[in-house]
């Protein structure tokens, strides 16, 4: 019987594979390992992402905010500018309603002419009656005049205007009292272009603040470190005696003006010249201390709407008494 042969895989044994692996060391396999040595331990974004939160908790982060941070915030991306656009009232008022109670009572807004009923407008802007206001008209150095045309010019809304430009020009000058160094003083009938310049730049601030409730709401902010700096300039100065509203370290950082609902000293003269500036501790309009009820009053909301009565009033008997001089 012929022999069969063996296989040579069986002559020569099991075959043991010793190939091992080639070093990469090229600069570009150095850089993608690098980079995903940096992605694996990067942490996940979504998990950190404000977005990703449910709506009402991202509400309540925003409302603990100041405007001026969610103006820099509104600036970071596109979908932060969308998002709070979007919900800039509500998120205004609820920063407002607990940081600027106060401020937010005693600053109202005056309303705008397009807001007022058009079978009215004819009478709050006849020339007959801006010739009655010319003295609460009277431009003050530190104060643009509203226009008539965009704002209404019943006696409220023009005090109101007046104090939102005070807040802005008083806001302007507080590194100068700070260091002590003198507000420049204007003679009287002269109007240099740095002033008009100036109070043109205020104006603008406040018209803003017109139709965005968070530019309202950052002219409230303003105000009340315009104010807290006040106060501590006059609680430095040990020859003063007057009285003023105690304000403690916690109230100055917890960026609320809760203190100023305490008892203090009346607050509504209205500055009608920067040399004000420098006695002005805390100037806070439209309200006057109850001593019956011991709290703060303040104007109501609705004076706007009791003005515009007096006005068509005004019209009315003014039509009648021409009807009845025609008549004769």
């Amino acid at each position: 019987m012929r022999k069969v042969d063996a296989p040579e895989d069986e002559e020569l044994g099991v075959l043991e594979d010793k190939t091992e692996a080639l070093a990469l060391r090229s600069k570009r396999t150095e850089r993608a390992r690098k980079k995903q040595a940096k992605k694996a331990t990067k942490p996940n974004r979504q998990s950190q992402d404000l977005l990703s939160l449910p709506y009402e908790l991202v509400f309540e982060i925003l409302s603990l905010l100041r405007p001026s941070d969610i103006f820099n915030l509104q600036r970071v991306s596109r979908v932060f500018h969308r998002l709070i656009l979007g919900d800039e009232t509500q998120i205004a008022r609820g920063i407002t309603s607990w940081r600027y109670a106060c401020l937010e009572s005693c600053f109202r807004l005056p309303v705008l002419m397009e807001h007022i009923d058009p079978s009215i407008r004819s009478y709050v802007q006849s020339p007959e009656r801006q010739a009655l206001l010319a003295i609460h008209k009277k431009p003050y150095q530190h104060i643009q005049s509203p226009d008539p045309a965009e704002v209404c010019t019943c006696l409220t809304c023009l005090l109101r205007w007046s104090s939102l430009c005070l807040i802005v020009d008083f806001a302007h000058w507080q590194r100068n009292l700070d260091i002590g160094e003198p507000i420049p003083m204007i003679p009287r009938g002269k109007h240099p272009e740095w002033n008009q310049t100036l109070i043109a730049s205020n104006a603008a601030i406040v018209r803003k603040a017109l139709r965005s409730p968070l530019w309202h709401a950052r002219l409230l902010e303003a105000h009340l470190d315009s104010t807290t700096r006040s106060i501590r300039r006059h609680a430095a100065n040990k020859g003063n005696k007057r009285r003023r509203f105690r304000m403690t370290t916690e109230d100055l950082e917890s960026g609320s003006d809760l203190f100023l609902e305490r008892s203090g000293p009346p607050s509504f003269d209205f500055p009608f010249h920067r040399d004000n500036y420098y006695m002005l501790e805390a100037y806070l309009p439209n309200r006057g201390w109850s001593a019956e009820k011991g709290r703060w009053m303040y104007v109501p909301a609705e004076q706007h709407d009791i003005d515009i009565g007096y006005i068509v009033k005004w019209a009315n008997i003014k039509n009648e008494a021409a009807a009845e001089a025609q008549a004769r």
